[in-house]
């Protein structure tokens, strides 16, 4: 057996960028991304802590089992109003992008 030892070299990904930040620029922008990713806390409140397909009700002790579903399928579309979400339960979220993805398989069978 041998004790070779392999390197991978990897290129940036998709969007990354060898960039260096300041410390402050960081903080900066993390503290930005902490004001939007409190939609579900939001959402709970807006629409509470029902499931908006199956209609099960849920106490804050199992709130955990409910997720903020984006209508348009896109994560970063949190208005303030709640438009773009809807609570789903971890099962009927799990149905909904499966859906999709079963829709994307068959039309493109052909």
């Amino acid at each position: 057996m041998s004790n070779r030892r392999f390197r991978v070299y990897r290129k940036p990904g998709p969007g990354k960028r060898d960039v260096k930040k300041s410390v402050d620029e960081i903080v900066g922008e993390l503290k930005a991304g902490s004001q939007t990713s409190d939609y579900r806390e939001r959402s709970l409140e807006i629409h509470g802590l029902i499931c908006a397909k199956c209609a099960r009700e849920f106490d804050y002790k199992d709130s955990n089992l409910l997720t903020v579903h984006h209508k348009d399928g896109n994560p970063n579309n949190n208005p303030p109003d709640g438009s773009n979400w809807e609570n789903l339960c971890i099962y009927c979220h799990e149905d909904e992008h499966s859906r999709g993805m079963l829709g994307d398989y068959l039309s493109d069978e052909e």
